[in-house]
């Protein structure tokens, strides 16, 4: 039985009262971007009256802005597990994957190497292949195509001495799948190489521990936990201070500023404390013995994988009764701790832009598409025709939502639309 009170919870969030065509909305669009709690929308509005300034100057909104930058890189590090001062800013993902990129190919020779995967959203791929310009090789580890999951063997064996980087998912944003990264990170440090690890998709359904990962580098976005458009990385602080960043040369040199170029997102980084504010409410709503915010935040990813668990249980058996579907990823119920909620499809006589039309218009979003993971989708042969549907649920949707998406999908396959 689920530890989360979903009637508080839902009621944190004012989108899902939306309606659409006199239904309510369903909204399975969280790997593209997560709806928002009302405080998150409350803490940038704030910010905007209240303290909006620019950083170090003498006088008051300044000021605040400067407490919020620290406040904020505190609290995601009680996120993430790590040090305050190993937290770097930026516009979105991609923008620090490429900066961060670029300063590793300054220390990269012609004929070193670098893994990415086949599984991948491509912000943790064309940063790595761009390297090639400086004669840096590039291997990509291929899938086990019937469910999706990485081929470990294979990139086992692509690692050598000469390998300097691994660029791995912690979970598929298209199919939901869950890397063993512990491992990854095992096999790259045994030949000295450095771990870079995107975990959007994964932080708004598990708990990130970077420390017990002892990944190099982590990304992830705030969008993607029920918080505004705000990318954060976090660098062992060893490889933060010894990397060599581009920016503009007033800019500090210290440690984690001189990654953060340009004027930060301010009002954003506002939302970002809120939405993990939230996040450590949830866990204290949980349990109320909780002795500090890394526990609670622990309490709270613990409960959601939990319930996330169930969605899953009570999503995919049913997908695969409904005729002319086809599911892609893990569907074996003994290895869903290895997935996310999330799930892509394609049915029989629709394109998958035709089929999240038709979902819209009965009020159930869900995107369509590639959505960025191109090496997948053309090794699953779908990009040429669409890509796949994807489902993507989180600690917000109910196995309700879930039953009126199998039974509209159901009418859908035996009673078909027009394009």
């Amino acid at each position: 039985m689920t530890l989360l009170d979903l009637g508080w919870i839902r009621a944190q969030f004012p989108a899902l009262s939306q309606t659409v065509n006199g239904q309510p909305v369903v909204f399975f669009d969280g790997p593209g971007g997560t709806q928002v709690p009302r405080p998150v929308v409350a803490a940038i509005a704030d910010y905007l009256l209240t303290s909006n300034a620019n950083l170090h100057g003498a006088f008051i909104t300044s000021a605040r802005t400067d407490a919020l930058v620290k406040q904020a890189r505190t609290i995601v590090a009680d996120f993430l597990g790590c040090d305050h001062d190993e937290v770097v800013f930026g516009a979105n993902m991609t923008t620090l994957t490429f900066a961060m990129s670029r300063a590793i190919g300054r220390e990269l020779q012609p004929g070193d190497e670098i893994i990415v995967t086949s599984l991948d959203h491509d912000a943790n791929v064309a940063p790595w292949l761009a390297l090639a310009e400086r004669g840096v090789v590039v291997h990509t580890v291929g899938i086990h195509p019937e469910d999706c999951t990485l081929n470990l063997a294979e990139l086992a064996g692509l690692i050598t001495e000469r390998t300097r980087l691994v660029a791995i998912g912690y979970a598929s944003n298209a199919v939901g799948t869950i890397n063993n990264v512990a491992e990854v990170v095992r096999l790259a440090h045994a030949v000295g190489a450095w771990v870079f690890v995107d975990a959007v998709h994964y932080a708004p359904h598990g708990l990130i521990n970077v420390r017990s990962l002892d990944c190099d580098f982590l990304v992830c976005s705030a969008y993607k936990f029920f918080g505004p458009h705000i990318g954060i990385l976090y660098g062992k602080r060893a490889h933060l201070a010894r990397l060599q960043p581009y920016k503009p040369r007033p800019a500090p040199d210290e440690v984690p500023y001189r990654w953060e170029t340009g004027t930060q997102n301010f009002e954003g980084l506002a939302g970002v404390i809120a939405s993990i504010d939230y996040l450590t409410e949830l866990g204290r709503r949980i349990s109320p013995t909780v002795m500090n915010r890394r526990h609670a935040l622990m309490t709270a990813m613990a409960a959601i994988q939990e319930y996330e668990r169930t969605l899953s249980e009570a999503l995919i058996p049913h997908l695969l009764e409904i005729p002319g579907l086809t599911l892609y990823g893990i569907t074996d119920r003994t290895q869903f701790s290895w997935r996310t909620p999330t799930v892509g499809i394609r049915m029989a006589g629709y394109a998958p832009a035709v089929l999240a039309k038709a979902l819209s218009d009965r009020g159930i979003f869900a995107w369509n598409g590639n959505f960025y993971a191109l090496n997948l989708t053309q090794r699953l042969g779908v990009e040429s025709s669409g890509g796949l549907l994807r489902i993507g649920c989180t600690h917000y949707n109910t196995i309700e939502e879930i039953q009126r998406f199998l039974h509209t999908l159901y009418d859908l396959a035996v009673h078909p639309v027009a394009a």
